[in-house]
């Protein structure tokens, strides 16, 4: 497996590697000891599977407390995906990265918890899966605007097609509440 470093480095990107032949591909989407030689050893405890048609943005999501740690890719077709720093106090707080992750590239990103994360997707009829650390708790569900012009994404389909949930959120500095940045130990 390649790990390829984003600009923020604990959100990280895997490349597993793949086993092609005339029958298909093969390749391994989860094996623990090769994530945690990685330094992603958090318990998976939650998949998740969205469908999109082109142009969808699902984002950008968080839950505090009880943060979400998520590693995720697309099964079929592609997405732009972000995550973006929202722990108050972090030297990075309000950067993201993006990355495309598509079916071809078998791409995974990993967002730890404390990082927004949202993707739109670039072709109809993509799949795309989530592995969480956390369970879904409906009263720790935080969003912040895809839009936010201080955090200011380049998405690459516009306008895109948003649920009314997604058109609401507040600015990052309006956010009610985020994570706290806990700075590693010396």
């Amino acid at each position: 497996m390649r790990i390829i470093q984003t600009a923020l480095p604990e959100v990280l990107i895997f490349e597993p590697k793949s086993f092609s032949d005339s029958r298909g591909v093969f390749f391994e989407s989860w094996r623990d000891e090769s994530y945690a030689a990685a330094g992603v050893s958090e318990n998976f405890v939650q998949d998740n599977v969205s469908s999109s048609s082109k142009g969808t943005l699902r984002g950008l999501h968080f839950q505090e407390p009880n943060g979400q740690g998520k590693l995720v890719m697309a099964l079929a077709g592609a997405v732009f995906d972000v995550a973006v720093d929202i722990r108050r106090g972090s030297p990075r707080f309000g950067q993201w990265c993006g990355v495309e992750l598509s079916a071809e590239n078998r791409q995974q990103l990993w967002i730890p918890p404390g990082f927004a994360h949202g993707f739109q997707a670039l072709q109809d009829n993509t799949v795309f899966h989530y592995k969480c650390t956390a369970y879904y708790s409906p009263s720790d569900e935080g969003a912040i605007r895809w839009d936010d012009p201080e955090i200011g994404i380049d998405w690459p389909i516009q306008p895109p097609l948003l649920s009314d949930k997604d058109r609401t959120p507040p600015l990052l500095r309006d956010a009610p509440v985020l994570p706290v940045y806990a700075s590693p130990d010396p």
